[in-house]
């Protein structure tokens, strides 16, 4: 029997104002996503499990660039992607593009064991709704808040925002799992795709170790970020010298982010290369500990 444990993150980027002036509720936001994590694992979850249940939390909460607080594409929609990947057997489901599904990261679970590994647009959200999964017109996923946010960044008053969340689990068994949700890139070009849904470039999980990273998708996918990092542990190194390799790499495609990360043994990285990543970490017989920046 393994030690379980449980990381997540809400995004690596700059030190905004509502990270500053809200760091209270960010930090209560990612103990619960912890917490929600944690309690699908004590109620007979597994490793798949307790990372959805973290991630879909966190894409409940307005503040985290994923779901409900997704950013703006440059014309004013939203398309929110989201991965999860299950180590045991490297099965992953993704979807991108999303324009009504809720919980983008629970419509990723739905193809763990199904053919495709990804869908997009229109039809990503149809698989979604025949399994059920909440719907909503595309207007209630654009709040207000990113809306200023939009406008400040079309005249040039706010910098592109690259937040992400994602969660890794080791559970009991020894199982790895790995998922990451996002909204993209504040102002974006509609119908682009970033790292977070790609496998092998956002998200990544196998035997061996569970990735989920954040920030400049572009450079992520060009370094294949998770992949590299899942093969260099593969191969004997050290989890954070192998994440550290993974994030050089990502600097040599002139990216910044982060990521985090945890092996079979159970350790744990959480690594960044800009000025915040919120994230935090749980443990049995321990209080969720929380970072903020």
């Amino acid at each position: 029997m393994n030690s379980p444990v449980i990381v997540v993150h809400a995004g690596a980027g700059g030190l905004s104002d509502d990270l500053r002036e809200r760091e209270a509720d960010c930090r209560s936001a990612l103990e619960q996503a912890l917490t929600s994590g944690a309690d699908a694992l004590e109620h007979g979850g597994g490793a798949v499990e307790a990372a959805c249940a973290a991630v879909m939390f966190m894409e409940g909460f307005s503040l985290f660039n994923a779901g409900y607080g997704s950013v703006l594409c440059s014309d004013g929609s939203v398309e929110m992607s989201a991965a999860i990947m299950r180590g045991g057997d490297r099965a992953a489901g993704a979807m991108a593009m999303m324009r009504r599904t809720r919980h983008p990261i629970a419509a990723a679970r739905t193809l763990l064991d199904a053919p495709p590994v990804l869908l997009a647009g229109e039809h990503a959200d149809a698989h979604a709704a025949t399994h059920g999964l909440e719907q909503h017109d595309p207007s209630e996923f654009v709040t207000e808040r990113q809306r200023r946010r939009l406008e400040r960044w079309l005249s040039h008053r706010e910098q592109p925002d690259r937040g992400t969340v994602g969660a890794v689990c080791l559970d009991r068994s020894g199982l790895l799992a790995a998922a990451t949700s996002t909204g993209g890139r504040l102002g974006q070009r509609p119908g682009r795709v970033g790292d977070s849904p790609l496998i092998g470039a956002g998200t990544w999980a196998d035997r061996h170790v569970a990735v989920s990273c954040t920030g400049a998708g572009e450079a992520f996918i060009r370094a294949g970020a998770g992949r590299l990092l899942g093969a260099l542990v593969a191969q004997g190194v050290a989890l954070d010298a192998a994440a550290a390799a993974a994030m050089d790499e990502v600097a040599a495609c002139e990216g910044v982010g982060g990521l985090i990360a945890v092996d079979a043994g159970g350790d744990a990285v959480t690594l960044f290369s800009t000025q915040a990543m919120p994230r935090g970490e749980w443990r049995p017989g321990r209080a969720p500990v929380v970072e903020i920046p």
